[in-house]
């Protein structure tokens, strides 16, 4: 999973050098970003839907489907992926901004500063509920002038396809009804990984930001946000 994940950070690395541009559509770098996958890094199936959102679509959670818009001169853009390497999932979120706009660089360097608290958070409590993660998250939000855009904090990870595991009907998200130690063994007997989103929005300037990568890993340093 590791290496699943050093796949996917290098895949936004040349997203972020060669297709992030303003006046193109979402759908435009949607399909950019596939064909720059498949050709650069094998990729051929991703577990989950690809995520490309600019403007007052970055305000809106996984689920939806927002119309599609056109990526502007001082926009700010996130990207959520699911690719599979070989027989692993990544699940890898980044936030951009075209421009010097000071809130959106905020917003931006926030979420990554979030993260890493959290992750940290999660590190020194060996029995984290999910409810409690997410609760944690949510006051980060609210600590740095921000509010927490999505439902969940996290979900589980691993071989593909992770989600015919049994428990990921009932233990499988962090959200505010997972009353039960995130870490133990999942139904095969290993150690359960999960992801770690972070989606902050301001509701009335219309953005919002994204960060995700993997939680049961070495710690990360903070990001350059937060209070």
């Amino acid at each position: 999973m590791r290496g699943a994940q050093a796949q996917a950070s290098a895949l936004f690395d040349r997203i972020a050098e060669t297709l992030i541009r303003p006046g193109i559509s979402e759908s435009r770098l949607t399909r950019e970003i596939a064909e720059l996958g498949q050709r650069e890094f094998g990729i051929l199936k991703n577990w989950h839907k690809r995520i490309v959102r600019s403007g007052a679509n970055t305000l809106r959670p996984y689920d939806d489907n927002p119309p599609d818009l056109l990526i502007e001169e001082d926009d700010i853009i996130f990207i959520d992926l699911g690719p599979v390497f070989e027989a692993w999932e990544a699940d890898f979120g980044r936030t951009y901004v075209l421009g010097q706009d000071p809130v959106k660089l905020r917003l931006r360097d926030d979420v990554a500063w979030a993260f890493a608290v959290a992750k940290r958070h999660f590190g020194d409590h060996p029995d984290l509920t999910g409810s409690q993660l997410y609760k944690f998250v949510v006051g980060l939000a609210e600590t740095t002038g921000w509010t927490f855009g999505g439902s969940i904090a996290g979900h589980l990870v691993g071989e593909f396809p992770h989600k015919v595991l049994p428990e990921n009907r009932s233990v499988g998200y962090a959200d505010a009804n997972h009353h039960v130690p995130m870490r133990g063994l999942d139904s095969r007997g290993r150690i359960r990984h999960w992801i770690l989103e972070i989606h902050f929005v301001d509701v009335d300037r219309r953005i919002g930001a994204f960060y995700e990568e993997l939680l049961t890993i070495d710690p990360v340093e903070p990001g350059t946000g937060g209070p």
